[in-house]
């Protein structure tokens, strides 16, 4: 309480909400460094449509199934999906998805991805301890 002569006024009180840990800076060890890009909104009208451009194919991919072949085959495609989702290896070794890319007909065509962001192609290697930590929510 703040006194002022002879009254005394409440002092509010604020909590600050932060992580004891890192105290509210980013955990690079665990998480990697942040963009700046990653908060920015999109520049241009067209740079929203382009990114969810997969997932809107997708939805009507599945629509024309389901007006096609019935209920039964987006329903079933999406099981698939989620069964080939399961199927993991360690994070430090990288994974080609055959499976998921021949499920969503991605096997046909060779996109950006494919040549120039492979895993393997990395100069850096993440500790494989830390990194299967992670991914079992030790750490």
């Amino acid at each position: 309480m703040a006194s002022s002569g002879n009254q005394t006024f409440p002092m509010a009180q604020t909590e600050v909400p932060h992580q004891r840990s890192n105290y509210g800076a980013p955990n690079l060890m665990a998480e990697g460094p942040t963009s700046v890009k990653d908060g920015l909104v999109s520049s241009h009208p067209l740079e929203r449509s382009e990114k969810s451009f997969l997932e809107n194919k997708h939805a009507q991919e599945m629509a024309f199934l389901q007006r096609t072949q019935g209920r039964h085959a987006p329903l079933r495609l999406r099981m698939e999906q989620h069964a080939v989702k399961q199927i993991g290896r360690a994070p430090c070794l990288p994974s080609s998805n055959v499976a998921m890319d021949s499920l969503l007909g991605r096997d046909l065509e060779i996109g950006f991805e494919d040549i120039l962001n492979a895993p393997g192609d990395s100069e850096m290697m993440g500790n494989p301890h830390a990194m299967m930590e992670r991914q079992q929510g030790l750490i």
